[in-house]
């Protein structure tokens, strides 16, 4: 008689991979105070771009501000590229259209009109560090127009472990 073998169990999710791999695209980040990452994915499951909150290509992290106080052109804030906006602006295939996004912060109004103009349809998010703000508000109702179907993680409270 032939032993069945099955496949093992307590193997992770889709978007507890997906969002892992986001929050391991955010410990990219040289920013300070907020580490967020992105992970961009097609429907069949295959990771298509990721990206974390930094500076632009050739802006020196060393030079360019991380201050969030202060005067505006000393502050990081208008330098800072966003991890999603960073994620889309990464993607060397061709069109996002349809693919899901998994980010580790509620997107922002402004990432949210690069989310929409993409193509990209379906949002798994982890926080929303600034939910009730206006930038969030604006974010969902652009989203919510434009068909963006949006979604928090469900942290299933295993623990993932890289040993390097």
């Amino acid at each position: 008689m032939a032993l069945k073998i099955t496949k093992r169990s307590g193997y992770i999710s889709w978007d507890e991979y997906f969002m892992g791999v986001a929050a391991l695209s955010a410990m990219r980040s040289k920013d300070p105070n907020s580490q967020v990452g992105a992970c961009i994915v097609s429907n069949d499951n295959k990771i298509l771009s990721m990206g974390y909150n930094g500076f632009p290509r050739g802006c020196s992290d060393d030079v360019f501000p991380w201050d969030r106080e202060g005067e505006p052109l000393e502050t990081k804030y208008h330098y800072v590229t966003h991890s999603e906006l960073n994620a889309i602006l990464n993607y060397r295939g061709g069109s996002l259209e349809g693919a899901k996004l998994y980010v580790t912060m509620f997107p922002c109004n402004e990432c949210a009109k690069a989310i929409i103009q993409a193509g990209i349809k379906t949002v798994v998010y982890d926080c929303n560090k600034y939910e009730g703000t206006p930038s969030v508000i604006a974010s969902k109702r652009m989203l919510d127009a434009a068909g963006v179907r949006y979604y928090q993680y469900q942290h299933t409270g295993r623990e993932i472990t890289i040993k390097l």
